[in-house]
C-alpha cells in the first residue's frame, strides 16, 4: 500500500475537468485508488466519487493506492496534482 499527501493547487478546485482527469488516469490502473478529506473517503476511480468532494484550492488530499501496480499508478496521480491539472496555479 502507498499512502501520499496532495494539494489541490489549481484555483478552481476539483471541478469536472480535474476530476474527470484523475478518474481516467487511475482507471489505467488495476490498482484500488482511494481519496481521502476530511475524514470521508472516496473511490478515485468514481467520478461521482471525486466530485462529491468538493475539494478547493489548498486543500489536503490524502491518496491511497494498492495492488500490482500501485507505485505507477502513484506516480501519476501525483503528477496530476503537481501540475494543477494544467490549470492556472
Amino acid at each position: 500500500m502507498i499512502v501520499e499527501q496532495v494539494q489541490v493547487r489549481n484555483q478552481a478546485g476539483l471541478h469536472t475537468r480535474p476530476a474527470s482527469m484523475i478518474v481516467r488516469e487511475a482507471a489505467r490502473f488495476s490498482s484500488d485508488f482511494f481519496i481521502s478529506k476530511d475524514g470521508y473517503e472516496i473511490n478515485g476511480k468514481s467520478i461521482i466519487g471525486v466530485m462529491t468532494l468538493a475539494a478547493e484550492q489548498g486543500a489536503t488530499l490524502t491518496l491511497t493506492f494498492e495492488g500490482e501496480d500501485e507505485v505507477d499508478a502513484a506516480k501519476a496521480i501525483v503528477k496530476i496534482f503537481e501540475e494543477g491539472f494544467g490549470e492556472e496555479l
